[in-house]
């Protein structure tokens, strides 16, 4: 078994280039949460202004809505979501500078192209982990849309969070090269 890879967030494309498809990911420093609201908010304004807001460019999104924070720590769980929910919105916000999201669950075709051609990779995380992986949270931030609740974007610095890769800068997918190998469905 080999040793889980340390990435440090932000990355520049250098070590996301050496990233591959299936390879174990201990991820450290920043992640940015976004659900569907916020997708929908952040488009509109890299339409409207033709950049990310926040200082979102090069940075890291995690399909996740952190529960409010347990005693003695910055954040409740935060387990991730569905990534597909987003699919619609991250192209653009992937050409708009976006490069790590982190999530669960296949993507679609047009999200793969868009990694590929950007350079970003996708991340994925166990689901039903959400406590184990909010006690990886080291802070927890509000830093925009405070409004949309546990929807609202906020700044995570993490240590440690593990997560696979789940579609590599040069398009490897693990969705679909394990749906391949075990001949699923």
């Amino acid at each position: 078994m080999t040793e889980p890879v340390r990435l440090a967030l932000p990355a520049d494309r250098d070590a996301l280039a050496a990233l591959r498809c299936g390879q174990e990911v201990l991820v450290t420093g920043t992640l940015f949460t976004a659900r569907d609201a916020t997708h929908a908010l952040l488009a509109r304004e890299v339409q409207d202004r033709g950049a990310l807001p926040f200082g979102l460019a090069g940075q890291a999104l995690f399909y996740a809505g952190p529960t409010a924070p347990s005693p003695g720590r910055p954040a409740g769980s935060v387990g991730p979501t569905t990534a597909s929910r987003m699919d619609a919105w991250t192209p653009d916000l992937l050409a708009a500078g976006v490069r790590v999201m982190l999530g669960k669950g296949p993507r679609s075709e047009e999200v793969r192209a868009a990694i590929v051609e950007h350079g970003a990779v996708y991340l994925v995380a166990v689901g039903g982990a959400a406590a184990l992986l909010g006690a990886h949270v080291v802070s927890a931030d509000v830093v925009g849309y405070g409004e949309l609740g546990p929807e609202a974007l906020m700044r995570l610095e993490v240590r440690d969070l593990p997560a696979f890769v789940g579609i590599d800068a040069e398009g490897g997918d693990l969705f679909s090269s394990e749906h391949a190998r075990w001949r699923l469905g």
